[in-house]
């Protein structure tokens, strides 16, 4: 590699480095998880708020965050589980019970998608007693679930900040590996 001399072959490595560094943030703030600006159609109308009522917690439908990265979505035989029995003949339920008779899942629109690049665990968020609510909002009162934060580098890092292993969690490893 050639490396320029004197002053205008250093300010020459300086813009380019530079342009570099502004593309880089611009695709790495540009890929990131934006909020809807308005609710996607799903397939099922699903009410959170419904089950909240009922008493149902995140983690019983959304199991996995206890033991996963990913909190998963249910199965349509988990929802079924109680529907057999309970709010049966609602118009979504049916929806939900052709389902399980076709034996196909439900194909819910993601309403979150962080970059690939970026490693998030539920199960150790979970595990340190965090709430489902800090990060996707107040879901339990939403009719139709919508994205409540923007989660991108700086929204994580803020919170990271005020945990008591704030440096630790600023390491790059913690979240990109």
């Amino acid at each position: 590699m050639h490396i320029p001399s004197g002053s205008s072959g250093i300010r020459r490595l300086l813009v380019v480095f530079l342009v570099g560094m502004i593309l880089l943030v611009t695709l790495y703030f540009g890929s990131a998880q934006k909020i809807q600006a308005a609710p996607q159609m799903q397939p099922i109308i699903f009410n959170h708020s419904i089950m909240v009522q009922a008493g149902i917690t995140c983690l019983y439908c959304h199991t996995d965050a206890m033991k996963s990265p990913a909190a998963g979505i249910p199965s349509v035989e988990k929802c079924m589980g109680c529907h057999k029995v309970i709010a049966k003949d609602a118009a979504e339920v049916q929806k939900v019970a052709g389902y399980l008779q076709n034996q196909q899942p439900i194909q819910w629109v993601r309403i979150y998608r962080l970059p690939r690049f970026v490693f998030f665990s539920h199960e150790v968020h979970i595990a340190q007693g965090l709430n489902c609510e800090g990060c996707h909002g107040d879901v339990g009162h939403m009719t139709t679930t919508t994205a409540a934060h923007n989660m991108n580098m700086g929204w994580c890092l803020h919170c990271h900040s005020q945990q008591p292993n704030a440096k630790q969690l600023r390491d790059c490893v913690i979240c990109h590996r």
